[in-house]
C-alpha cells in the first residue's frame, strides 16, 4: 500500500513496508515513537519538490477545493506505471473519488490511515531526508501566510465582512445605549424626577445633566444650546418645586460620568452609522436604494456575505429572518409568515396591513434581482435600483386606490369585486284585513286607502259598504210600520241606481271619494224622508 502525503515542500509518497502492524488502529502510534521505528513501517518511495511559493500555494488551495493540480497528476501516473495494482492511502475523502477517476488508482481512507498520516507527520524530518526542520518550519510558515492570505483575496474585492461587523456592532451599541440611558434617568430620578418627563430626548437629558449637574443650579444656569425656549423655561419653574430627594456631590459625580459614556457612545454610533451608510453605498448601492442600508446590511449579514445572499431565491429573501416563525408555522399547519427582516424596509412600512404581504414579496423579487446585479455585475451604479423603486412605487399607489387590473385577459374588468351587501325593505304589517266583522265608519277610511294602492280591485271592494248602508237601512225599517213595505221597494231601485254611480265616482282619485261618501248618506236621508211624506 502506498501513502500519499502532502507537505509545504512537496507531496511525498510512502510505501508501507510492513501492513500487518498497521491492522490495530489504537497501536499504530506506538510504532511511530522514534525515527527507527517509524522507517522500519513506511519508507520514502518518491518526493516532488515545489519550485516555489506560488507552486506551493496552488497545490494547496487545489488540495483545499479537493481538485487535482498538476504536479500531483504527473507524480501519480509515474506511479500509476510502476504499481498500478498498489492502494493510495488519502487524508482527503472527496480528492480520493477524484484520483480515481483521473489516474485510475483505488484509494483508501480510513481511521487507519488517519492514525497513519498522524504517525508520518509527527516523524517527518527522519523519514524525508535533504531537508532539514528549519527549512520545513520557513516554508510551512510562508505558505500559510500566502493561502491566508489567498482566502482574503477570494472574498469579495468589495469586503463585505466590514459591513457584517459594522452593523453587529450598531446593533449592540443601540442595546448598550438603552441600557445606560435608562439607568441614568432611573438614577437621576431620584433627585429630579419631574425632569424626565418634560425631556424626552435621551441625549439631551444627558448633555443637560452633563452641562447643569445638582437641581439647584437650573434656575441660574443657560440651557439655550442645549434646549428649545419653552421647554427650558418649564425646567426651570419645575426645578424649583420638585419633590425629588437631596443627594451628595459624589453621586451627582458618578451621574455625571454616566452621562459622559452616554454622549461619548451616541457620537460613536452615528460615525459608525455614516461609516455603514458609504460601504454600503458601494458594495451593494442597488440594494441600499430598495431597502435602505440597515435593512440591507441585516440582509447580508444574517447570510453570511453578499455572494451568499446573492444565491437565495426571492421567497428566501422575503422571509429571511423569520425562520422560527417559518418552521413554527410548519409545524402546527397554520399560515407561514410573510416577511422577515424586509417588514422594516419603507417601502413595506408606509402600506396599509392589508397590502404588506403583497409589496413585501414584489419587493423581495426585486431586491433579488438588486444583490445579484451588485454582487456579480461590473457597474457600481445604482440606475437599476432606482428605477425598481419607481415601479414599486407606482405599484403600491395603484394599490392604494384599489385600481388594481388584471394581468391576463382584457383589463377592462378589477381583479377583485365589490362585496355583495344585501338590502332588505322592511315592510310594516297591516291588520285591517283581519277581521270578518261589518266595518265601522272609521275602518272605512283604512280600506279607502287600500284602493288607491291596489286600483284594479277598487270595483270588488266598493260593493261591501253599499250592502253595509242596506243592511243598516232594513234595520231602521223593521222598526217602522209593517204598512212600509211597497215604499221599500222603491228604495232598492233608487240604492241600485245610486250604486252604478258610486263604481263610477270611485275611479276618480280617493281624495273625492272621502268627501263624496257622507253626502250619499244624506241623499238617502233626504229620500227616506220623502217616501214617509
Amino acid at each position: 500500500m502506498l501513502v500519499l502525503f502532502e507537505t509545504a515542500a512537496g507531496y511525498a509518497i510512502f510505501k508501507v513496508l510492513d501492513e500487518s502492524k498497521l491492522q490495530e488502529v489504537d497501536s499504530i502510534w506506538k510504532e511511530f515513537e522514534t525515527p527507527e521505528k517509524a522507517n522500519r513501517v513506511v519508507k520514502l518511495k518518491h518526493f516532488e519538490k515545489f519550485q516555489d511559493t506560488t507552486e506551493a500555494l496552488a497545490a494547496s488551495t487545489a488540495l483545499v477545493e479537493g481538485k487535482l493540480s498538476k504536479n500531483l497528476k504527473k507524480v501519480l501516473r509515474k506511479i500509476a506505471a510502476k504499481e498500478a495494482h498498489e492502494q493510495l492511502a488519502i487524508a482527503d475523502a472527496k480528492l480520493g473519488g477524484v484520483i480515481k477517476d483521473k489516474a485510475n488508482i483505488s484509494c483508501v481512507h480510513s481511521s487507519m490511515v488517519t492514525e497513519l498520516m498522524r504517525g508520518i507527520r509527527n516523524q517527518i524530518d527522519g523519514l524525508i531526508t535533504g531537508i532539514s526542520s528549519r527549512e520545513m518550519a520557513a516554508m510551512s510558515l510562508g505558505l500559510a501566510h500566502s493561502l491566508s492570505r489567498y482566502k482574503l483575496k477570494f472574498s469579495p474585492d468589495k469586503v463585505d465582512t466590514m459591513i457584517v461587523q459594522a452593523i453587529s456592532l450598531l446593533d449592540d451599541l443601540d442595546k448598550e445605549l438603552n441600557n445606560y440611558i435608562m439607568r441614568c434617568r432611573e438614577w437621576y430620578g431620584w433627585h429630579f424626577p419631574e425632569l424626565g418627563k418634560i425631556i424626552t430626548d435621551n441625549l439631551a437629558y444627558c448633555k443637560c445633566l452633563r452641562a447643569v449637574g445638582d437641581r439647584i443650579n437650573f434656575a441660574t444656569f443657560d440651557l439655550s444650546e442645549i434646549l428649545p425656549e419653552e421647554v427650558e423655561t418649564e425646567v426651570k419653574a419645575a426645578a424649583e418645586i420638585s419633590m425629588g430627594t437631596e443627594v451628595s456631590e459624589e453621586d451627582i459625580n458618578n451621574i455625571l460620568h454616566l452621562c459622559d459614556q452616554v454622549i461619548e457612545i451616541s457620537e460613536y454610533r452615528s460615525q459608525l452609522y455614516d461609516y455603514l451608510k458609504n460601504r454600503m453605498m458601494a458594495i451593494a448601492p442597488n440594494l441600499t436604494v430598495l431597502v435602505g442600508e440597515l435593512v440591507g446590511a441585516r440582509l447580508i449579514a444574517h447570510a453570511g456575505s453578499l455572494l451568499n445572499l446573492a444565491k437565495h431565491p426571492a421567497s428566501t429573501v422575503q422571509i429571511l429572518g423569520a425562520e422560527k416563525a417559518l418552521f413554527r408555522a410548519l409545524k402546527t399547519r397554520k399560515d407561514t409568515p410573510k416577511y422577515g427582516l424586509i417588514y422594516h424596509a419603507s417601502l413595506v412600512g408606509q402600506t396599509t396591513p392589508k397590502n404588506k404581504g403583497k409589496i413585501s414579496r414584489m419587493l423581495a423579487a426585486k431586491a433579488a434581482l438588486a444583490i445579484r446585479y451588485d454582487a456579480l455585475g461590473e457597474d457600481t451604479n445604482a440606475e437599476l435600483g432606482v428605477e425598481t423603486r419607481a415601479k414599486l412605487e407606482s405599484r403600491l399607489r395603484h394599490l392604494e386606490e384599489k385600481g388594481l387590473k388584471r394581468i391576463s385577459g382584457t383589463g377592462k374588468a378589477l381583479a377583485r369585486a365589490e362585496k355583495y351587501q344585501h338590502k332588505s325593505e322592511v315592510r310594516t304589517y297591516d291588520p285591517s284585513g283581519d277581521s270578518t266583522l261589518p266595518s265601522v265608519p272609521k275602518k272605512r277610511k283604512f280600506e279607502e286607502v287600500e284602493e288607491e294602492e291596489q286600483p284594479a280591485e277598487t270595483k270588488v271592494k266598493s260593493k261591501k259598504p253599499k250592502v253595509e248602508v242596506v243592511q243598516e237601512e232594513e234595520e231602521i225599517e223593521e222598526e217602522a210600520p209593517k204598512k212600509k213595505k211597497k215604499k221599500k221597494k222603491i228604495k232598492v231601485e233608487e240604492e241600485e241606481a245610486e250604486a252604478v254611480e258610486v263604481e263610477v265616482e270611485e275611479e276618480e282619485p280617493s281624495t273625492s271619494t272621502a268627501v263624496e261618501t257622507p253626502k250619499k248618506k244624506k241623499k238617502k236621508k233626504k229620500v227616506k224622508q220623502e217616501d214617509d211624506e
